[in-house]
């Protein structure tokens, strides 16, 4: 008989869920997270680095851009990169883990398509410093504009 355990007892058979029955997949079920209501408020500091990160390469960027047409495959992707699949996959992965692409497998066809909520909440992001770089724009344009007539006015008095 093993230390530490009943004979005839097999752990993973043994747990029940509330009506009784074995449950075999509880350790597998991936439960999804709530629905956020107000995505700026709660918006998730690691979700954006992930998004940020995966747009900061160009490769991916065009993957993202082709895929805005339409839903394409890994060969597809690669394609115009002139790389190997297994290369295109870890784009792809990336790209994945931000949010930005959701993979559909058909048998050995692995089908991606673009997901835009990511970028949309980037974009959100990026829309509240506008404000800072529109008031920089704008005073900048104001000096620029000051400069002109002050050297307007200084070549009509000579």
């Amino acid at each position: 008989m093993g230390r530490g355990r009943r004979q005839g007892v097999r752990p993973h058979l043994s747990r029940r869920d509330p009506l009784g029955e074995v449950n075999y997949t509880k350790r597998l079920t991936v439960h999804p997270p709530p629905p956020k209501f107000n995505q700026m408020v709660e918006l998730n500091p690691l979700e954006l680095d992930a998004v940020f990160h995966a747009l900061a390469d160009p490769t991916r960027r065009a993957m993202l851009r082709r895929l805005s047409d339409e839903a394409q495959t890994v060969g597809e992707l690669a394609a115009p990169h002139a790389m190997s699949l297994a290369a295109a996959s870890k784009h792809i992965k990336a790209l994945e883990r931000a949010g930005l692409v959701r993979r559909e497998v058909r048998g050995r066809t692995h089908l991606c398509r673009l997901e835009p909520q990511p970028l949309a909440d980037a974009h959100g992001w990026l829309g509240f410093y506008q404000r800072f770089w529109t008031e920089q724009f704008d005073a900048l344009d104001a000096i620029i504009k000051a400069e002109n007539a002050a050297k307007k006015i200084e070549g009509e008095a000579e």
